[in-house]
């Protein structure tokens, strides 16, 4: 089911779908809530599942007209809508984008989540060569569009093998993408580019950390992300071989099981 609420006057829309111990998804750049829609037909067989259109994406409004946003403003949205569903425990997911968020959640609220996961995600700031590039696409997307800009970048997201045999499922993420926003694209690029560090809330977490990785995944690189699977006291480890930054349709039902046998394990 879809729902909305009001946040500071802006929609926030959602859906929510089983019973049981609550989970939360949260999508990344260029995404909605419906990237996870084979990990939200399997879950919801065994707990409640909850997945934002985080602020911009989807049926969500952007949080203001300003071109800078950040992601702790992103966390503070999520963590309404967790009040406005009464929700007082929960386990959260975040892939790319989504785990800055989830880091940014677990350092500001970490009363309300029992475990967190870094799906394709990384704890690390942006080095300087990258926020350079970040800036460049926002530059970019200020010239060509925000579709343009996707549509170039959407396909170096996937894998070799599954890159090559799936382009009609590639090219139906990118002709979905063509709905958003320039302007939601170059906030996100924003709060990507000054986001800290966060490797300390690793160190730090009470709670066990998930960390799905791919070893073909050039976004968040594999060997970035099994660095820092070390600093949490409990960590649940999984890499996917000749999987890119999108496990969660590379390989749905690996993915699926670790997913659930992770959830399992904190609750």
């Amino acid at each position: 089911m879809t729902y909305q609420f009001s946040y500071k006057n802006h929609p926030l829309s959602y859906t929510k779908n089983g019973t049981g111990p609550v989970v939360v998804l949260l999508h990344g750049f260029g995404e909605d809530s419906t990237i996870w829609d084979e990990q939200v037909s399997y879950l919801q067989q065994h707990c409640q599942v909850i997945v934002p259109d985080i602020p911009g994406s989807g049926a969500s409004a952007p949080l203001h007209s300003q071109p800078e946003s950040n992601i702790e403003d992103y966390a503070a949205a999520i963590y309404a809508l967790l009040q406005h569903e009464q929700v007082t425990s929960c386990t959260f997911l975040g892939h790319s984008m989504g785990g800055y968020i989830t880091l940014a959640m677990a350092e500001k609220y970490p009363a309300i989540i029992n475990g967190f996961g870094m799906v394709h995600s990384t704890a690390f700031a942006d080095s300087d060569e990258k926020k350079a590039n970040r800036q460049r696409g926002i530059e970019m997307m200020e010239q060509y569009g925000g579709a343009a800009f996707l549509k170039t970048t959407i396909p170096n997201l996937f894998g070799a093998d599954y890159k090559a045999k799936n382009t009609d499922k590639i090219n139906s993420l990118i002709e979905k993408s063509t709905a958003f926003s320039t302007l939601s694209l170059q906030q996100y690029y924003h709060a990507m580019m000054i986001r800290p560090d966060r490797t300390s809330v690793l160190k730090n977490s009470p709670v066990p950390v998930l960390f799905i990785m791919g070893t073909e995944d050039v976004a968040a690189p594999f060997n970035d992300v099994l660095k820092q699977s070390s600093l949490p006291n409990s960590s649940y480890i999984h890499v996917l071989k000749q999987v890119g930054h999108m496990g969660m349709w590379e390989a749905t039902a690996t993915v699926n099981s670790y997913l659930l046998h992770f959830i399992r394990a904190v609750n």
